[in-house]
């Protein structure tokens, strides 16, 4: 049975897009052209003004909304947010989503074919970088004619993709949503991502990355990893909330095989993991977060890469949110602010730590959606201005 509400955008097609062309990465590397699977919701209209571009974060991927099929039991990972009505309003706004170059769900990656060898590229496939995403993004853009988007809104490694948009490219987006975010990890956060990366490599399926060539996955690495990763995106409180210490099977009393839900869990979690992601995809989705940090390029000063920005900046965070702090938000509105850029920003309470991003809490709904309908609304008013002017002078 059909699980699509009233507010749904129904079944919802993937798209491709080829890039014949050799792409440069930051590295020095060359890919020989490029695919990117992606989707859109709504309509873009004649002046393609009103285009946003979601920004996944680590093991997101194209499908943000609406179901691929009727019976599909869950719709895509942010439907809470994207559809007609809702904060991510697709009455007025083209909704871009894609997934990134380096993914595991379509676009060109460890997975896909190595055109200089005719073999999967592996653990060869060479590390990308944000700027590198932001990039390819930006191709994408120019293929569906789009010169600059209303909105570029991410969450967590999303939010870092945002931030660099509006740093490379300042002419081509009118605001950036920076969600549970930072302008560069801290090392606690490289920390765990370590420990996650010598899950994976330490497993003896890994086979120094070319597990496909032996018909082998390295599931007991990837899912630890999975497991490590998720306890971070959950608070103390929400996890109390949701588990506390109940007993899922065993005996207690005896110490006999206990399971506590919260183990049950993250298995389940863990597990399911290794059925759709990557485990090159996740090492090389890691390492663009740990080498993420536009102020190098500036000797460490935020406020110097932010000097040339343009857009319009809302910067949200939890309140439990203890992988992506709201002090770490707070560092970038500070910088914005000092580089006397147009900032507002809000820190929601909510019990569910960093994973908060993902959920339709009310606030942060509401301040998102008033966010986006000004910036729709002074938009629509330039667009008004330009009209009469053009009317005037002719």
């Amino acid at each position: 049975m059909s699980s699509i509400q009233a507010n749904s955008l129904g079944v919802i097609e993937p798209q491709l897009y080829r890039h014949a062309e050799a792409f440069l990465l930051q590295n020095g590397e060359q890919l020989h052209g490029y695919e990117l699977v992606f989707e859109t919701y709504g309509t873009l209209n004649a002046e393609k003004s009103n285009a946003i571009l979601i920004c996944h974060a680590l093991s997101g991927h194209h499908h943000a909304a609406g179901f691929h099929a009727l019976d599909d039991a869950k719709p895509g990972w942010w439907d809470a947010c994207i559809g007609p009505g809702k904060c991510i309003d697709t009455d007025n706004f083209f909704v871009l989503s894609l997934n990134n170059l380096g993914g595991c769900h379509g676009s060109t990656g460890p997975n896909s074919i190595d055109p200089s060898t005719g073999e999967i590229f592996g653990p060869n496939f060479p590390n990308v970088v944000v700027k590198d995403w932001v990039a390819s993004q930006a191709h994408l853009a120019d293929h569906l004619g789009i010169q600059k988007f209303a909105a570029v809104i991410g969450g967590s490694l999303g939010g870092m993709q945002a931030m660099q948009w509006s740093i490379d490219f300042p002419e081509r987006l009118y605001s950036a949503v920076l969600i549970a975010s930072a302008a560069k990890l801290s090392a606690q956060n490289i920390a765990f991502n370590e420990i996650a990366r010598q899950a994976i490599t330490t497993d003896e399926d890994y086979c120094a990355g070319d597990y496909q060539q032996f018909d082998k996955n390295p599931e007991k690495g990837l899912m630890l990893a999975r497991m490590v990763g998720h306890v971070t995106y959950l608070s103390e409180d929400g996890m109390k909330t949701k588990f506390d210490r109940d007993v899922k099977s065993g005996d207690f009393e005896q110490g006999a095989n206990v399971e506590f839900q919260v183990e049950s869990y993250l298995h389940y979690q863990g597990r399911a993991f290794t059925q759709y992601f990557d485990a090159n995809t996740y090492l090389l989705m890691t390492r663009a977060l740990d080498y993420f940090d536009p102020a190098r390029a500036f000797d460490g000063n935020l406020t110097r890469a932010l000097e040339n920005t343009t857009a319009k900046f809302l910067v949200l965070s939890f309140s439990t949110d203890w992988r992506f702090s709201p002090e770490r938000s707070q560092e970038i509105v500070d910088a914005l602010i000092q580089a006397r850029k147009n900032v507002a920003s809000a820190i929601i309470e909510s019990e569910h730590g960093h994973d908060s991003f993902l959920l339709p809490i009310e606030r942060y709904t509401k301040v998102l959606s008033a966010f986006l309908q000004r910036s729709f609304a002074e938009l629509e008013n330039s667009a008004e201005l330009l009209a009469t002017e053009n009317e005037v002078d002719s």
